[in-house]
This record gives structure tokens, sequence and C-alpha cells, in this order.
């Protein structure tokens, strides 16, 4: 039983938190985890009211899916449990199956690592260009109809691919990366999506940490997958920086830290948008959630989008095999 009550919002039909809990990092991705102090961190936040947990069937491949069932133990009332499926290992590494045979297969294999009946929103993580997505997502609806799923969502789908899927099954929230960093493909999506009535869910609301200003230097995450994002490198970093600062100093001005203006700002967007930012530190979950606090005007939205306007962070969001799958 939750502790707190925090604003909810509506991705489609579906009432969630409008801040949820992205817990890929609780599986090793960005530096080491550990699993009790994880299960903790998750006990906390729907002590505190979050009701949406994010999580996918390749963080850790396996080990997150599992990590999360272990803690939704006795806690599963009131839970929107989100998971994902679609990226595969491959023998050169990272593919995408979104074949009608591998997404039975795939909902089954987590629905036994989370140890639950029904998965609540259950996303294809990344469209694979091999399979027509009326073909996916036709595999998709008969797991609703089956009762192993409640509702369906697509991430880093393009616009015609969303209405495409659409039309085949309703589609309750389309995720994407969406911060003041990015902003370019989320907004496109946001302007699909919302005559739609699909919700939207704004996945690295921080730019992976990189909106807390507390990033200081490529060092900083040298160790961890960061690094190997171009946007974390060298000159792109210092540009990026750049446009933290003038972010940090606005949130000085509003009393608030700059990952509580980020998050403020990609909330005020609109109120069909939630955000699941991750952590695995209890202080970093607080400072997230004082996010809720922070009142921006529309002022205050319009100098913000100024000061980090569309395009203007430098390097891509993902190395450049990975962005070949992302929003297609």
């Amino acid at each position: 039983m939750s502790m707190a009550r925090i604003p909810h919002r509506k991705l489609g039909s579906l009432g969630v938190s409008t801040l949820g809990l992205g817990c890929m990092s609780l599986s090793g991705i960005y530096g080491t985890a550990d699993d009790a102090a994880s299960i903790r961190l998750i006990h906390e936040a729907l002590d505190r009211g979050v009701t949406l947990l994010d999580t996918a069937d390749m963080y850790g491949w396996g080990h997150n899916e599992e990590l999360v069932g272990k803690a939704l133990k006795g806690r599963r009332a009131g839970v929107v449990l989100a998971t994902k499926f679609g990226q595969v290992k491959t023998p050169t590494g990272q593919g995408v199956d979104g074949s009608p045979a591998y997404v039975e297969k795939a909902c089954e294999a987590s629905l036994r690592r989370l140890q639950v009946d029904t998965i609540d929103l259950y996303y294809q993580h990344r469209v694979d260009p091999k399979v027509p997505i009326e073909e996916t997502v036709g595999a998709m609806a008969r797991l609703v109809e089956q009762g192993k799923v409640r509702h369906l969502g697509l991430s880093e789908a393009a616009p015609e691919t969303i209405r495409r899927a659409h039309k085949v099954h309703p589609i309750t929230a389309v995720q994407m990366e969406y911060s003041l960093l990015y902003r370019v493909e989320a907004e496109e999506v946001l302007a699909t999506t919302r005559p739609l009535g699909i919700g939207f869910v704004a996945y690295s609301p921080l730019g992976r940490g990189l909106l807390t200003a507390r990033i200081a230097s490529p060092d900083d995450v040298a160790g961890d997958r960061r690094g190997e994002h171009p946007r974390f490198q060298g000159e792109n970093f210092a540009k990026n920086r750049a446009l933290v600062d003038a972010i940090a100093a606005i949130a000085q001005e509003k009393g608030c830290t700059p990952a509580q203006l980020a998050l403020a700002w990609v909330l005020a967007q609109g109120d069909d948008v939630v955000a699941i930012p991750g952590t695995k530190r209890s202080e970093r979950l607080a400072e997230n959630l004082g996010a809720l606090e922070v009142s921006l005007s529309t002022e205050d939205v319009l100098r913000i989008s100024a000061a980090c306007p569309p395009g203007a962070a430098a390097g891509m969001r993902y190395p450049e095999a990975a962005m070949r799958a992302a929003y297609r």
C-alpha cells in the first residue's frame, strides 16, 4: 500500500503516476548496481506514490525483470508494470525480432521472470524493419485477448509506424527519448500521438544524467555505457555542457535543481506526457519527485525552451549502430 499520493496522468485509458521509475540502471548499465539496494529503492518509490515501473527483457538480459519481479512480491496491487521486448542477442552483437512467433515467446519469458500473470503495458522495444508492424502488433493484440497483457506500447517508433500500428490495435503509449537536449524526434512523435489519444512516455528525461549538471567531464562516465555515446565525447560534451550550464542558471533562479527544472519542463509539454527518470539512489529519487513541486509559467517554459532549442545538442543519441535501430 502506497504511503503517499503524487499526481497522476492518463496514458490513453491507463492511469499512472506522473513520474514513473525507469529501472534500467538497476542492472549495471551505468556502473555497478546492488540487488538488495535496488529492491529497497523500488519499494521506496512505491511508498512515495510512484505507480509506474518500466523495465525491459534486454536490461541485463533478463536480470532487470527478475529483480523487478522480486521487488513486487506482495506489492503488485496498484502497480502499473511496463516491460519491453524485441531486442535480441545475435552472433554479431544485437538485433531485433518482431516476428509473431517471437512476440509470444518473449512475453512468456517476461511473465516468468517477473513472476506475474499479466503485464500492464507491453512495448515493442525497437521496430523490426523485416516484419510489417501490422504483423507484430497483431501478435501483441492476441496477448491482450489471452489476458497476458493489458495495454500495448511502442518504443522509438516513427510517426507512420505509429499510425499503422494504431489501426491494428489501440496503442496506449509510445516511449521516446525526450529531454531538453533531445527534442526533434520526440516532438514529431508527440504531434502524432496526441491527436490519436495515445500517451507519451519520456525516457532519459535527464539526458542520461547530463541535465543534472553533475557530470563535469567525459571522465565522469568512463567505464559505463554512456562513454560510448557521441553526446558524451570530446567537443560534443563541451557544447552540451554549455547548454546544461544555461539550464542550471535558470534553475538557480527558480530555487530548484537543474534536474528538477529539466523534469518540470518535460512534464509541462502536456498532460499526456509522463516521464520515467531512472536512478539507483534514494536521494536522487527524492530529488526527481521534487520536480512535481516546481511550478513553471508559460513564460518560464518558453525561456527554458529557448535556452536549449531543438537540434542544439551535439552528437547522436546513441552510437551509430544503435541509432540505426531507433526511430523507424
